[in-house]
């Protein structure tokens, strides 16, 4: 029936009068409600199906139109997920430059690397900073064997004191229980008594000297050699990168050649700059832990020898006053937590 409406609708002709208005129909009635049955009885538009090969196609390619969905249904998570994946793909880009640079540098400096250490290679020197630094270096393992000694001394002397104490509390012990030696035994108590005493002052000052010394010498110069090690790994790739741009001026000048040679001087340019600055840093570091190795040594020295000299001079208010005079205090004896001395 739907073809019969369709080829009545192709071939009717509708006249227009010259008003513009159309004229009567001269089909009969049957084609109206023809028209009215197709249009009651025709698909659902949520029913209806699209054919991708045209008008009478076969039924593959079709696309039920339920199954299709607004554009904006689910521009939410789309875009969330887009999203995601765009920061994802940026991450993973990121770090493979980042290796890509890595990499190259890393060849670039073991390559100078070794041309300096078989002689085929020239290197940047400052002769009078790298003087300093050996001297610096040189120092740093002096003052680690003066730590380590005067670690020894202080486990030693404690380990006297500790002595001392039990012996004192012996003399003691026995001269209440020797009538006939009870005077010899008394003094010789007490006399240990006061030497323990004495014993816990200079092992205070001792002490003091010794936290001193290790923080000059595994915090402040740590410090300064970290910066050292800073400036010449600096130095390695600044003169890396200085003589592959002497290599490359020394080539052919093409196109491709004189982008390698910008981007090359680029490159010693941007470590150049990095090198001067860490070699201020270094210099500037330098200078300040000279003056700040002289202060505390000064310091310290003085202490160590007033205290060991009251110590066994037999002076226990030299000694004590020695304490006062660098604001070292020790821990009373009645104290609920144990002393440094019982933490050693």
């Amino acid at each position: 029936m739907t073809e019969s409406i369709m080829s009545k609708a192709a071939t009717m002709e509708i006249p227009i009068n010259s008003n513009g208005d159309t004229g009567t129909l001269t089909e009969d009635d049957s084609l109206e409600q023809d028209l009215q049955q197709v249009m009651v009885s025709g698909p659902n538009l949520n029913e209806t199906s699209i054919v991708s090969g045209g008008y009478g196609g076969t039924a593959e390619g079709i696309i039920p139109t339920s199954s299709i969905k607004g554009p904006n249904m689910h521009h939410s998570s789309s875009s969330s997920s887009l999203t995601a994946d765009e920061v994802t793909r940026g991450v993973a880009v990121e770090k493979l430059e980042t290796v890509k640079k890595w990499g190259y540098n890393t060849y670039k400096c073991t390559k100078q690397m070794i041309s300096e250490r078989f002689g085929r290679g020239s290197r940047t020197v400052d002769l009078e900073l790298e003087a300093q630094i050996e001297v610096l270096r040189d120092t740093k393992k002096k003052y680690e064997n003066m730590l380590r000694l005067a670690r020894a001394l202080t486990n030693h002397f404690y380990n006297m004191v500790q002595t001392q104490h039990a012996l004192g509390d012996t003399f003691a012990d026995l001269s209440q229980k020797s009538p006939e030696l009870r005077d010899e035994f008394g003094y010789n108590a007490e006399t240990q008594k006061l030497l323990c005493k004495n014993g816990e002052t200079l092992l205070g000052a001792v002490n003091f000297f010794v936290s001193s010394i290790n923080t000059l010498v595994n915090k402040t110069m740590d410090d300064t050699l970290m910066t050292i090690k800073m400036y010449e790994n600096a130095r390695l790739e600044f003169d890396a990168y200085r003589s592959d741009l002497e290599e490359l001026s020394l080539g052919p000048r093409d196109a491709v050649a004189m982008v390698r040679i910008e981007a090359a001087q680029q490159q010693y340019h941007v470590h150049k700059e990095k090198y001067e600055r860490l070699r201020s840093d270094v210099i500037i570091k330098l200078k300040f832990l000279e003056e700040n190795k002289v202060k505390v040594m000064h310091k310290q020295l003085l202490l160590f020898h007033n205290a060991i000299s009251a110590y066994f001079a037999g002076n226990q208010q030299q000694l004590e006053q020695t304490l006062k005079q660098f604001n070292i205090k020790l821990r009373p004896p009645g104290a609920d937590q144990p002393s440094w001395l019982e933490e050693q």
